[in-house]
């Protein structure tokens, strides 16, 4: 069997570099914003009721749905109307 390979150097333009930088920059900030969410709501179940911590404390009611893939997509849905950066 032979097996082929090839390299390909990409030469972005400078325009082509700042945009694909923004990409990346929402990108990048959708990830956190969706990780926060899910990482907030988990602290929030793990604190006892009778030791909240000093420092911070996470305000979520307690019937609150776990934030999964489908209700993160319906919040970036309209997060996107909100921001028009995420479009």
């Amino acid at each position: 069997m032979l097996n082929m390979t090839w390299e390909f150097k990409l030469e972005p333009t400078a325009e082509q570099v700042s945009e694909i930088e923004h990409i990346l920059d929402v990108c990048c900030n959708v990830w956190s914003f969706a990780r926060r969410e899910r990482k907030d709501w988990l602290d929030s179940r793990k604190s006892p009721v009778n030791a909240c911590s000093i420092r911070q404390a996470f305000i979520w009611p307690a019937d609150a749905p776990f934030p999964s893939d489908a209700r993160q997509c319906k919040s970036l849905t309209a997060a996107k109307a909100e921001f028009p950066r995420l479009k």
